[in-house]
């Protein structure tokens, strides 16, 4: 059964274009060490929640929009491996005063997919 990472996270608006560079960058890299598909999604409909919602989660300002993106595998051994990979690939070591959105307040986790129509 595949197995899926996932993010959610807040990007400036101002930044998006900067943001779309890195994550085409950073696609083509995963693509080109296993990973199935590569996914990246602008927030269009994410309204703000009273209790809980995509704005909530990530503590998104005003001129920032949510994205929401998950990457694919084969396995969760696949996705151990090829992590490991990219990880240690020069051409996605950036530069922290550079980086387009603020990492700390990413969410991420792997899935195990129980159900694909």
């Amino acid at each position: 059964m595949p197995y899926v990472d996932g993010f959610v996270l807040a990007v400036p608006t101002d930044k998006i274009e900067d943001y779309k560079k890195m994550a085409r960058l950073a696609g083509e890299i995963w693509k080109e060490y296993g990973a199935l598909a590569y996914v990246e999604c602008l927030g269009d409909d994410v309204p703000y929640g009273q209790l809980t919602s995509f704005p909530r989660a990530v503590q998104a300002k005003d001129n920032e929009i949510v994205v929401f993106s998950w990457i694919v595998y084969e396995s969760r051994e696949a996705r151990d491996e090829i992590n490991k990979k990219v990880m240690a690939d020069p051409r996605l070591q950036p530069d922290p005063a550079t980086m387009p959105f603020d990492g700390k307040r990413m969410i991420f986790g792997g899935f195990t997919m129980m159900l694909q129509l």
